[in-house]
C-alpha cells in the first residue's frame, strides 16, 4: 500500500495534523519515528506516552505489577501488553479508574488470531497467530519462548501475503525464528504463480531466514507429516499464518497433535 517507509511514516504525521482541537493522543514511546512527530505536535494536542507496563512470567502466567497489587493476565507477550496500557489510557480519559480496568483486563483472553491458545493440555500448549510481517513473526516467537522458557517451541509460519512470497522481501525474514527450538516454513508454488509472481526456491527461503533448525516445505502434507513426527512433551507449538497452511484446519490439526 506505501511504496517506501517514509511514506507510510508521513501517514502518522497527517493524521495527527488532522486532529480536532485540543484532541489527546495516545501513542508508543519506543519507536522513534512517533517520538519525532510528536515533537512537532500542535500545541493545542495533548500527548500521552505509553510503554511496555512492568510484569512478571512466572509458571507460563504473566503478572502486571501496579502501583497495589499483581495483576494476572491471559494475554501475555510485549505487544498485547503495550496494546494493553494504550487500552488503560484510553479508558482513562473516558473516566474508567485503573482499578476498574485492572479488575475486567485479568479475564480478557486476546483477539481472535492474535497468540490466541486453541488447545492446552497438562503437558503441552497450541497457539495460532496472523503474525506474517518480519516483525510481527519475530515478536510473535519470542512472545511465546519468554512465557514458556522451559517448554520446547515448536514454530510453524506459512508465507501468503504478496510481499512475504517476493524474492526481493524474503532477507526481511532474518533471524526472526532463530528463538524457536525446531522451526518450519511453508509456502506454496501455486499462491506465488497466482499471484505472477517470481518463482523462489526452498533454498532461497532457508537461507533468507538463516537457522540451522530451520526446514521450509512446499507441500503441506509433507508438513503435517513431519508435524505428527514430533513429540509434544512439555512443547509450545505455535502457527503462524494469515492463511491455513493449505486448507489445514489448525484447532483439530492441534488437537490430534496434542492428545
Amino acid at each position: 500500500m506505501f511504496p517506501t517507509f517514509p511514506v507510510y511514516v508521513e501517514q502518522f504525521k497527517k493524521f495527527t495534523d488532522l486532529m480536532e482541537v485540543q484532541g489527546r493522543l495516545i501513542y508508543f514511546d519506543g519507536d522513534e519515528n512517533l517520538n519525532q512527530i510528536v515533537t512537532g505536535l500542535r500545541r493545542d494536542i495533548v500527548p500521552f506516552a505509553y510503554n511496555t507496563p512492568k510484569h512478571e512470567v512466572r509458571n507460563g502466567v504473566t503478572y502486571l505489577k501496579t502501583k497495589k497489587a499483581e495483576v494476572p493476565l491471559k494475554i501475555f507477550g510485549e505487544h498485547n501488553l503495550q496494546n494493553m496500557e494504550a487500552a488503560r489510557l484510553a479508558c482513562r480519559q473516558i473516566g474508567v479508574t485503573d482499578q476498574q480496568f485492572y479488575s475486567v483486563i485479568k479475564d480478557f483472553p486476546g483477539a481472535s488470531n492474535r497468540l490466541q491458545r486453541i488447545v492446552e493440555t497438562e503437558k503441552a500448549v497450541a497457539f495460532k497467530d496472523f503474525a506474517h510481517s518480519p516483525s510481527k513473526l519475530k515478536a510473535t516467537v519470542n512472545a511465546v519462548k519468554s512465557q514458556f522458557p522451559d517448554r520446547q517451541l515448536i514454530a510453524c509460519m506459512e508465507l501468503h501475503t504478496f510481499s512475504s512470497l517476493t524474492e526481493d522481501f524474503l532477507p526481511q525474514y532474518a533471524g526472526c525464528m532463530e528463538q524457536a527450538d525446531v522451526a518450519f516454513v511453508y509456502y506454496n508454488p501455486e499462491v506465488i504463480q497466482h499471484k505472477r509472481l517470481k518463482e523462489i526456491d526452498p533454498e532461497q527461503v532457508k537461507n533468507a531466514f538463516g537457522g540451522n533448525n530451520l526446514e521450509v516445505f512446499t507441500d503441506s502434507a509433507a508438513l503435517q507429516a513431519k508435524l505428527r513426527s514430533l513429540n509434544y512433551d512439555n512443547t509450545a507449538l505455535l502457527f503462524m499464518t494469515s492463511g491455513n497452511f493449505s486448507g489445514v484446519q489448525l484447532i483439530d490439526f492441534a488437537e490430534e497433535l496434542l492428545k
